[in-house]
């Protein structure tokens, strides 16, 4: 089995939508209009998707004082401090910035809602797509 899509309940699916295909290379597969204006966004290797709506039947979770290693979405980045400067600029906040051990740098973020974001770059890949770039 392939991983197809992880969901999300969220405060402003179309604004996130937006900003995550402007800054992250996320690419909108489907979107509805109306509520609970569902998302589907697609990374760059249009393999794996990110599902986002504004669905009332729960909360949206309070992302902004979850700690991040209760949820993130991790990112690839061949160069995380350049990213990391790129989408601060663009509204995210720094949580933390580590280099580990094995040579992995590791930028954890927070998009504008709150949301956390993981930056990437492994001292060795762990995905056959890593290998590739």
């Amino acid at each position: 089995m392939k991983l197809e899509h992880f969901a999300l309940n969220v405060e402003n699916p179309a604004a996130m939508a937006d900003w995550y295909a402007t800054h992250l290379g996320m690419r909108i597969v489907r979107q509805l209009p109306n509520a609970p204006f569902t998302t589907f966004l697609a990374d760059d290797s249009g393999r794996i998707m990110v599902e986002i709506y504004l669905n009332p039947a729960d909360q949206v979770p309070p992302y902004r004082t979850m700690d991040p290693l209760l949820v993130h979405l991790a990112f690839v980045s061949e160069n995380p401090d350049a990213d990391h400067a790129r989408l601060c600029a663009a509204g995210a906040t720094l949580v933390s910035n580590q280099h580990l051990e094995d040579g992995s740098h590791l930028v954890m973020l927070r998009d504008p809602w709150g949301l956390a974001l993981q930056l990437c770059k492994r001292g060795r890949p762990m995905l056959a797509s890593e290998e590739l770039t």
